[in-house]
């Protein structure tokens, strides 16, 4: 079926490596963690990889007809602590550092990337993982509904503002 879209929506988080397993009925494949193959990656196991990123967002550039891209979700869940009032998730800042700084590389080589949403703005309920996971701009406790600001926050407005580093 032929159709023309007005734009391909990207949600990317991870990479994932697999390798070969004949146990595993139908793929014969089995997932090897970030952990084990001792690189960085977040509080859920999930592999932190902006070249991954980069390169999928120009594989899907290459498609024939894709008029423009937007990067619908992309974030990760750290393990924050609230102490003075203040969460300092400079883990988080990194990854959107890192990966705006690829999101850019794919633009300044032509690729029409018009949006970029940081998933998310608040922590919240994750289907497979309940309220455990930490991946908002904005924490949020659960008991009292008090929400904090944490410095990823403060850092994506300062970035949007023209004020922080990352791209």
């Amino acid at each position: 079926m032929h159709f023309k879209f007005d734009f391909i929506g990207l949600q990317n988080y991870f990479p994932v490596v697999i390798k070969y397993n004949s146990l595993v009925p139908i793929v014969q494949a089995i997932e090897v963690k970030a952990a084990s193959r001792k690189v960085a990656h977040t509080a859920l196991g999930w592999e932190i990889n902006p070249d991954s990123f980069y390169r999928i967002i120009k594989r899907f550039w290459s498609y024939e007809g894709i008029k423009e891209i937007i990067v619908t979700e992309n974030g990760a869940a750290f393990k924050d602590k609230l102490i003075n009032a203040a969460i300092n998730d400079e883990q988080r800042i990194d990854y959107f550092q890192q990966h705006i700084q690829a999101l850019l590389k794919a633009k300044r080589e032509g690729v029409n990337v018009t949006g970029y949403f940081a998933w998310t703005l608040m922590d919240n309920f994750e289907w497979s993982e309940g309220n455990r996971p930490r991946f908002g701009l904005i924490h949020v406790d659960f008991k009292t509904q008090l929400r904090t600001i944490k410095n990823s926050g403060y850092w994506f407005r300062d970035f949007l503002n023209g004020r922080a580093g990352g791209g």
